[in-house]
C-alpha cells in the first residue's frame, strides 16, 4: 500500500529530538525554528512532558467520554488560570481543523444564522466548513463551497461592517496573527473593531488561536494584545507539545446544551496528561516573558542582515521577508545548515516557529547559518 502524497518530502529522516534539536538517523543535528508547524512549544522530549505522559501510561491511556475523567477539570482549572479566561468553557477535541470546525458550528447555533465573515490568506484548517472559511481555493473540494463564506480584505474596516449590518451574519473569524497567510499582525484597533461591531449585528467574533495561542505571541492569547473579549477560541498546535489536542473555549454567555458535540478521543487520558504538562512548564519556566525576551533578541539579530527586506510577525512567531523566492534558501537551511524553517503563502517569505524555549545562542546559529547561505546566494546572482 502507498502512501498518500501530502506534502513534498525532504531527504531528512528524523529519529530523537532534545529541546531545540532533532537528530537524523546518522545523528546529524537539526536546528528547529519551524517546531513542525508551531506544534513543539516547550521544546522536543521535556523532561517533565515525557514523566507526566509515562505516568499515564502506566495508568490509563483511554477510555470514552461516558464516563468521568478528572483530568479535564484538571487541565481546564489550569488553562483557566493561566490564560486569564477563567469564566469560558471548554471543549476539548483533538486538532486545530477540528476546533474551528466546532467553533463555527457552535457560533451558529448561538445565533442561528449560517454566514460566515473570513480574511483574506487566512488558514483555518481542511475539515468541511474550516476549509470553507480558509482563503485558498486549492484546497477546497465542491462540497466545501455550499458553505457561506465572504472573505474580506485584510483589515477592510467598512466592507466588514457593511456585511455585518445586512444582520445575517453567523460569526467572524480571524487569525490575529496569520501564520500561513505570512505574519500578518492584525492590529489592535482592527480587532477592537471586530468586538464591537460583532456585538452591535449579534455576530460572534471567533479569535482562532491555533498557531497563536499558548504563549507563541509573548502574551498566552494573541488577542489579549488588543485587550479583546472573543466569543469562542480555537486553540490546538502548542497546547500539546506533538500530542493531538485541540479545543474552544467558548464565552459563558453563549448556551452551551448537552448533546450540541461530541467526541470519541477529544480530552483523552493521555492528551490531557500532555496538555497539564505544557501548562505546567509554561507557568514553572515563565516562558512567556521569555518569549518577548527572546523575540527582541531574535529580530535584531536577524535585521543585522543587509539582504533582509523585513521582519514581520510578533513574539516567536516571526517572518523573514526577502526580496527574491526562498524555497530554494530553505532548502539549502536545511540541507547545508542544519536548519529546519518554515514556509507561508507568500513565496518571499520564511516562517520562524521555533519552541518557546529558544535561546540566544540558537538564535545566533540560525543567524550565521542565514548569513552563510545568502552569501552563497549572492555570489551566484548574476
Amino acid at each position: 500500500m502507498e502512501l498518500f502524497d501530502v506534502y513534498p518530502l525532504y531527504p531528512v529522516t528524523p529519529v530523537s529530538a532534545k529541546d531545540i534539536f532533532v537528530y537524523d538517523e546518522n545523528g546529524k543535528a537539526y536546528l528547529d525554528f519551524y517546531g513542525g508547524h508551531a506544534v513543539i512549544s516547550i521544546g522536543h522530549s521535556h523532561p517533565h512532558y515525557i514523566q507526566r505522559i509515562t505516568e499515564q501510561l502506566n495508568k490509563l491511556t483511554f477510555y470514552s467520554n461516558a464516563v468521568q475523567n478528572p483530568l479535564q477539570q484538571e487541565y481546564a482549572e489550569k488553562l483557566g488560570i493561566l490564560s486569564g479566561c477563567e469564566d469560558y468553557r471548554l471543549f476539548l477535541c483533538n486538532s486545530g481543523a477540528e476546533a474551528n470546525e466546532n467553533a463555527l458550528k457552535m457560533a451558529s447555533f448561538a445565533t442561528g444564522r449560517s454566514k460566515v465573515i473570513a480574511f483574506e490568506k487566512g488558514f483555518h484548517g481542511r475539515t468541511s466548513a474550516a476549509v470553507a472559511v480558509t482563503d485558498n481555493e486549492s484546497i477546497k473540494a465542491p462540497l466545501n463551497k455550499y458553505h457561506q463564506t465572504v472573505i474580506l480584505p485584510w483589515e477592510d474596516l467598512e466592507a466588514l461592517e457593511k456585511e455585518l449590518a445586512q444582520g445575517d451574519v453567523c460569526a467572524v473569524i480571524i487569525e490575529s496573527i496569520q501564520g500561513v497567510g505570512g505574519l500578518q499582525v492584525a492590529s489592535n484597533a482592527f480587532l477592537q473593531s471586530i468586538s464591537s461591531l460583532c456585538k452591535r449585528y449579534g455576530s460572534m467574533f471567533i479569535a482562532d488561536e491555533v498557531q497563536s495561542g499558548f504563549g507563541r505571541s509573548g502574551a498566552f492569547f494573541a488577542f489579549q494584545h488588543a485587550g479583546v473579549t472573543p466569543d469562542i477560541i480555537p486553540i490546538a498546535k502548542g497546547m500539546g507539545n506533538g500530542f493531538p489536542i485541540g479545543g474552544i473555549l467558548l464565552h459563558p454567555d453563549i448556551e452551551a446544551r448537552h448533546g450540541m458535540l461530541g467526541t470519541t478521543f477529544g480530552g483523552n487520558h493521555l492528551a490531557c496528561a500532555a496538555g497539564l504538562a505544557v501548562l505546567e512548564v509554561i507557568e514553572s519556566e515563565d516562558l512567556l516573558s521569555e518569549v518577548n525576551k527572546q523575540s527582541a533578541f531574535l529580530k535584531k539579530q536577524l535585521s543585522s542582515l543587509d539582504q533582509i527586506k523585513a521582519v514581520k510577525g510578533r513574539g516567536l512567531m516571526i517572518g523573514i521577508e526577502l526580496e527574491f523566492p526562498v524555497a530554494a534558501l530553505r532548502k539549502s537551511l536545511l540541507l547545508s545548515q542544519g536548519v529546519f524553517t518554515g514556509g507561508s503563502s507568500d513565496k518571499q517569505l520564511i516562517r520562524l516557529l521555533p519552541p518557546l524555549t529558544v535561546k540566544e545562542k540558537h538564535s545566533e546559529q540560525l543567524t550565521l547559518a542565514l548569513r552563510k547561505e545568502l552569501s552563497t546566494v549572492n555570489s551566484t546572482t548574476p
